[in-house]
C-alpha cells in the first residue's frame, strides 16, 4: 500500500488528490471522478474538524488491484461519520439540517465505506471495485 503523510490542511487537498490520482492508472473516468468526490469530502472533514482549532497530520494509503482501497488516518478527536443518521433528502433543502450530505453521497458512490478507531486514531476506509 502506498502512503502519503501530510498536514491536514485544506491547502493540501491538491497534493492528496494528485497522490491518489497517480496511483489509479487507467482507471475509468467515472470511477476516477467518484473517488475525487469522496477524497475531497473525507480530507476536507479531517482538515476542518479533526484537530479544530489546531492542525495535525493525516496519512493517506492507496492500494489498487481488483478494487481501489483508500484509507485515511488521523489522530484527531474520535468521530465516526458513519454513525450520523442519513439526511432526509425528500425534504426541501431549506428544511434539512445542516451537514451530513457529503457523507451520504460518499456512502452512495463507493462500494464500501468503513470506520474504526484504533490506537487513538480515526481510520476511514473506502473501496471501489474496478
Amino acid at each position: 500500500m502506498n502512503e502519503l503523510i501530510i498536514e491536514a490542511k485544506v491547502e493540501n487537498m491538491e497534493a492528496v488528490q494528485n497522490f491518489i490520482g497517480e496511483r489509479l492508472g487507467d482507471c475509468p473516468e467515472k470511477i476516477r471522478n467518484q473517488i475525487g468526490i469522496a477524497v475531497d469530502e473525507i480530507f476536507s472533514n479531517i482538515a476542518n474538524y479533526a484537530y479544530n482549532p489546531e492542525t495535525g497530520g493525516a496519512a493517506v494509503r492507496v492500494s489498487v488491484d481488483n478494487d481501489i482501497t483508500i484509507e485515511f488516518e488521523d489522530c484527531g478527536t474520535a468521530y465516526n461519520p458513519l454513525s450520523k443518521e442519513d439526511p432526509d433528502i425528500s425534504l426541501p433543502a431549506e428544511k434539512r439540517e445542516v451537514g451530513g450530505l457529503g457523507i451520504y453521497i460518499l456512502k452512495n458512490i463507493m462500494d464500501s465505506v468503513g470506520y474504526r478507531r484504533e490506537g487513538g486514531k480515526n481510520i476511514l476506509t473506502i473501496r471501489k471495485s474496478l
